[in-house]
């Protein structure tokens, strides 16, 4: 079976796994602690840093580069494009190089790195940048602000073909409501393969630890000019400093959730609006796709909440069954993205 390295850089981590066969020889989060990445004016100068942390990490578990088959990074923000497998080429890294600031555009860079040398391939699995939205859905009620396709598709799609496969069928012959609830919420509707609705994380739907999400538009567009905020502390109120962090204080929703369960009630508040929230937009999304739901699935970190699950399941139980897979297991979704391509179970998509 091949054997295939998965990594995933993020903000303050570099975590990486080996797998084959089904098995897991490796898993492993190489932390960035304290001010590590400081010294770097740009994500891509951590390039050769975490390039040598990934190398130790292997020698370390005594892995050899030789005996990989694959190389699979998480995908950045690349240009809008179709959910699946991509090979990474030029005009990937040409593009990520120009991309908007993130942890995650160095993921095809150093699987590139890696995988060139040994002649073998290097992929991405469906990256946040995810474009599959029917026509009607790209459209708002300005012409110049079009609804954009940005969401956590790598987890969603990934714990939807898992549904798929409890139900018996392919991915492509489901309905389901997928709520990833994570530092961001991105609730998305998949019809038969294709991801055809989303709540963009950062602009819309339910606000989430850190994250404003939807807002009043009016409302916003005073505040914007009240002279009460740079368009730099506004971007940063709206994300980072939203949420429950805006209401709380926090963004562990554990913290939030102990406090409302000791009787605060503007902690308890909080929490039953955002579950509220999280309700609404899958009612939203069911709608979408004309009621027809095979299942409602709650997937990421918040999924551990019971609070939260019980809140939200007991608005929409109605609409589907619920299935909840709490957490993200974004390595395990990258490894299974690129042998789906290596058994030609899935064709290699190019990135153009």
């Amino acid at each position: 079976m091949p054997m295939i390295l998965a990594l995933n850089p993020g903000a303050t981590s570099t975590k990486l796994a080996v797998f084959a066969g089904g098995e897991t020889l490796l898993k492993t989060s190489v932390e960035h602690q304290g001010s590590s990445l400081d010294r770097f004016p740009r994500v891509m100068d951590q390039f050769p840093y975490r390039l040598e942390l990934i190398r130790t990490a292997l020698d370390a578990a005594g892995i050899a580069l030789a005996g990989l088959d694959a190389v699979v990074g998480r995908g950045g923000l690349l240009k809008p494009l179709e959910g699946g497998t991509y090979r990474v080429n030029e005009r990937m890294l040409a593009d990520l190089a120009q991309a908007r600031e993130h942890a995650s555009n160095l993921g095809a860079v150093l699987a590139d790195c890696l995988a060139r040398p040994l002649g073998i391939p290097a992929f991405i699995v469906d990256p946040v940048s995810v474009d599959e939205l029917e026509p009607e859905a790209r459209l708002s009620g300005l012409p110049e602000l079009p609804r954009l396709s940005f969401s956590h598709a790598l987890n969603s799609k990934a714990v939807a073909r898992r549904a798929a496969l409890g139900l018996g069928r392919g991915y492509d012959q489901c309905h389901f409501v997928v709520a990833h609830l994570g530092t961001g919420v991105s609730v998305t509707a998949h019809r038969l393969g294709r991801m055809v609705d989303v709540n963009g994380a950062e602009e819309e739907g339910p606000f989430s630890p850190a994250r404003s999400a939807g807002l009043p538009s009016l409302s916003l567009v005073k505040l914007c000019y009240s002279g009460r905020y740079t368009e730099r502390q506004m971007l940063d109120r709206m994300v980072g400093g939203g949420g429950l962090y805006a209401h709380l204080g926090t963004r562990d929703v554990r913290e939030a959730e102990r406090r409302a369960g000791a009787g605060d009630p503007a902690a308890a508040l909080v929490m039953k609006a955002m579950a509220y929230k999280i309700a609404k937009e899958i009612g939203a999304m069911a709608a979408v796709l004309a009621g027809r739901v095979d299942r409602i699935i709650l997937t990421g970190g918040i999924a551990y909440s019971e609070r939260i699950v019980a809140e939200v399941s007991a608005r929409v139980a109605f609409i589907a069954p619920i299935l909840v897979l709490p957490g993200e297991e974004e390595l395990e979704a990258l490894a299974e993205g690129a042998q789906r391509v290596l058994d030609g179970a899935e064709s290699c998509k190019i990135y153009e």
